[in-house]
């Protein structure tokens, strides 16, 4: 019964994920979305300043490429450059030139066959078109998401799977695509450790965990800012007492977001990603999940950097 459970809420989870996805991307995104006013004093507004995730004009190239499918998310885009190449900057073999162990090529990683399947010259690009050339690269990738049906929330978990036989990937692209929707300059060091933290989707509550068998929550948000190079004390009172507050009631992606039944009662660490959401270890018998995060016990926000 409890495989199956288990099975149950991986479900909820990929459904939330790609409404939330597809929600996001009809609204635009947000700047901040309002949480609950906390009953701390926290108002002081302080950034991570590890640099954008997303190089300069990529955002606008990827939301140009989506454009051609109406109702694909740019951010999937933006999701799937950051994960393959780090959006061109990697310097990996097959990411500017000849191909990967696996045959990829190019930024967004295809294979020679799948690229000429879907190859698609993108404004600007060079024609004929190349795996290359971040232009036509992400214009292919667009044009793959859209035929295998990434324009609406029944395909877009598929679409992705198609990109990438595999499911961590799909919950490591589908919560980047909420970061990158709520806020296109969203920080490197927030991207890492998102992204470490979706890898862990369906990893079992542990209490006291900290990997080796399942997480906690405090041990969730200290391994995912641990991955992007951000020490966390290890529970979640003192992760709160650490700080740097976030500000006002405005979360952002990548803020820790606490619960309990005050500033001296923090009994609870989730990682906010976007659209209302947060990735956290709820409770034992629980998985690590894509949940709400408008909880009525919210205490405050740290932003950590």
């Amino acid at each position: 019964m409890g495989k199956l459970l288990g099975v149950v809420a991986l479900i909820v989870i990929s459904v939330v994920l790609a409404v939330a996805v597809l929600a996001a991307a009809a609204t635009g995104g947000a700047t901040g979305t309002s949480l609950p006013s906390p009953s701390s004093g926290v108002g002081i507004d302080t950034e991570a300043g590890h640099g954008p995730a997303l190089p300069p004009g990529w955002a606008a190239l990827e939301q140009a490429a989506a454009a051609t499918c109406p109702g694909l998310p740019w951010s999937v885009l933006a999701a799937i450059g950051t994960v393959e190449s780090d959006s061109g900057r990697s310097t990996a073999p097959g990411v500017a030139s000849g191909a990967n162990s696996a045959g990829a090529e190019g930024p967004m990683q295809f294979e020679p066959a799948t690229f000429a399947a879907y190859a698609t010259v993108g404004p600007g690009g060079v024609v004929p078109p190349s795996p290359y050339d971040p232009v036509d690269a992400v214009a292919t990738a667009a044009a793959m998401l859209c035929a295998d049906g990434g324009a609406s929330a029944v395909g877009l978990r598929g679409a992705v799977f198609a990109y990438n036989h595999d499911t961590a990937y799909v919950d490591t692209v589908l919560t980047l695509s909420l970061a990158f929707a709520d806020d296109p300059t969203v920080d490197s060091a927030v991207v890492a450790a998102l992204g470490f933290a979706a890898h862990q989707i369906g990893t079992p509550y542990l209490w006291g965990g900290n990997g080796q068998g399942g997480f906690d929550c405090s041990g969730l948000s200290r391994a995912a800012f641990a991955a992007a190079g951000v020490s966390l004390p290890r529970v979640a009172q003192e992760q709160f007492g650490a700080g740097p507050p976030a500000g006002g009631s405005s979360a952002l992606p990548g803020d820790l977001l606490f619960f309990g039944s005050g500033v001296s009662g923090i009994d609870h660490v989730g990682i906010y990603v976007g659209a209302g959401l947060m990735i956290d270890a709820p409770h034992t018998g629980a998985f690590v999940r894509i949940e709400p995060a408008g909880w009525d016990s919210y205490v405050g926000a740290t932003r950590p950097g």
